[in-house]
């Protein structure tokens, strides 16, 4: 049974009662009138976001400027506003790694990477997800697992483990990792919608729950994909697959690998002063009595600055440290995958954010009234639509910028929606995204697929075992802590 102030609803069998008290119809009308708006404008909403994503993220972006002219123009809705803070916050973030990457910082992270899984190859099932879920916990961004792709089928397919095995998993978990990072644009804009909400969670106390939820969910997958599929040499067709001799060279061909290689020390130098970056981030957030403060107001006792501001000037700091010291040229920064990945997302981020902001703070009254209590009776609620609107826009960053300022502002408890972090990541249920495509192409056995039935793909199980058990593990944690 739902409430309005006049009105209320209740479920009977087959048909929806609606009584209204003091019998006056008119508030009938009125309550009808603006359910259909709002699901009128849902509609909106949902076509734009569909459309955007058969663009690609900047056509996410602009596909949303036709559903801010409806709203406007046609249905009478104050405009939103954009992100501003979050968007300066990610353009910070990506610009830094961007600097990371072209000083070849990245490339020393991926040698270690690969000599830690050829040091243990027999593990690899395990090891080689937790190691693309670390890489891309350091650098912000899952898009580090395509050099990866190609070290863990070579191991794999040496010690005749079912390539499927490691690189499925490697594959969402390099994902489930970017809210685990404090460099990716999911985590810097959960702690800038929560500031801006009035709710002071600093980067290591998002962390704090993200990096269990997100590891456990991690591991979980990758102990439930030891034994996945049948191993080589009893699967028939991998076995009829190799019995012509070009297939099988194609199978066991040559190896790719940076060790061996000598890397210029400017690398190294890099990838030092990123890490100092990441601790000094760190240490202000568990720390705030070290922030320089001062008065909001002319008459108002000094507070600290905002951890949102100190992220974006210690990004800005490691990218000119690295700049000067590492012998970078600033115009080849735009060209790397790192910031041209970034920047998409902050355009997407931009447009997305501020459509969903028009939409629902328009309808805030009656989403408090009504979303507000469902999923405090039902928190689980929120979890299933972060993960339906994060597989819609197929971005974590996106997904958080439409379904957290929306949960906070129907009153949902905010360690609630920090404790389903892991939920965001539902991009996996269809194999559309660019790191399981590329998983797919990499795995030359052809044991990681898209079935028949496009949803028994290799990535589902794993990716709803680690989701799940994310959400589980970050629930716990975020109210033992909090």
């Amino acid at each position: 049974m739902y409430f309005t102030n006049n009105v209320s609803v209740r479920y009977n069998d087959t048909r929806y009662i609606i009584t209204v008290q003091g019998g006056d119809s008119a508030k009938v009308s009125e309550w009808g009138n603006q359910f259909m708006e709002m699901l009128l404008g849902f509609i909106v909403l949902l076509v734009c976001l569909i459309v955007g994503v058969r663009h690609g993220g900047l056509g996410l972006a602009v596909i949303s400027g036709f559903g801010l002219v409806l709203y406007t123009f046609v249905f009478g809705y104050e405009p939103g506003k954009p992100p501003v803070d979050v968007m300066l916050i990610i353009l910070a973030v990506v610009t830094c790694a961007g600097f990371l990457q072209t000083s070849g910082g990245l490339t020393v992270m991926l040698k270690y990477a690969e000599k830690f899984l050829r040091n243990n190859p027999k593990h690899v099932t395990i090891l080689a997800p937790l190691t693309t879920w670390f890489l891309t916990v350091l650098c912000g961004t899952g898009h580090v697992v395509y050099t990866m792709f190609p070290i863990i089928y070579d191991i794999a397919i040496k010690q005749g483990i079912r390539p499927e095995r490691p690189m499925a998993v490697a594959s969402v978990a390099s994902q489930m990792a970017i809210c685990a990072s404090p460099v990716s644009v999911a985590v810097v804009s959960m702690v800038a919608f929560l500031s801006a909400s009035g709710h002071e969670f600093n980067v290591f106390q998002v962390l704090s729950v993200s990096i269990p939820a997100t590891g456990c969910g991690v591991l979980f997958a990758a102990l439930w994909s030891y034994r996945r599929g049948k191993d080589l040499d009893q699967d028939e067709r991998f076995q009829e697959f190799i019995r012509d001799p070009e297939n099988k060279k194609y199978v066991y061909g040559e190896s790719e690998t940076l060790l061996g290689k000598e890397l210029p020390k400017e690398y190294y130098r890099a990838m030092y002063i990123f890490f100092v970056g990441i601790i000094a981030i760190a240490i202000l957030g568990n720390f705030p009595e070290l922030l320089p403060k001062f008065p909001p107001k002319p008459d108002a006792a000094p507070k600290a600055i905002s951890m949102v501001v100190v992220i974006q000037m210690v990004m800005l700091l490691v990218g000119a440290a690295i700049l000067v010291s590492c012998k970078v040229k600033a115009k080849d920064v735009g060209n790397s995958q790192v910031f041209r990945s970034g920047v998409v997302a902050l355009v997407s981020v931009y447009g997305v954010a501020w459509m969903a902001d028009t939409y629902f703070m328009n309808h805030i009254g009656f989403l408090k009234e009504f979303l507000g209590s469902a999923v405090q009776n039902y928190p689980w609620a929120y979890a299933v639509l972060a993960f339906l609107t994060s597989k819609l826009v197929n971005s974590q960053g996106a997904a958080i910028a439409i379904v957290v300022p929306m949960a906070l502002n129907v009153g949902m408890d905010p360690i609630l929606v920090l404790s389903f972090i892991s939920a965001c990541y539902g991009y996996f249920f269809l194999p559309t995204y660019p790191s399981d495509l590329a998983c797919i192409g990499f795995d030359r056995s052809g044991t990681t697929r898209i079935g028949k039935y496009i949803l028994n793909h290799s990535f589902m199980i794993p990716g709803l075992i680690g989701v799940s058990s994310g959400c589980c593990v970050g629930y716990v944690v975020a109210h033992l802590m909090f």
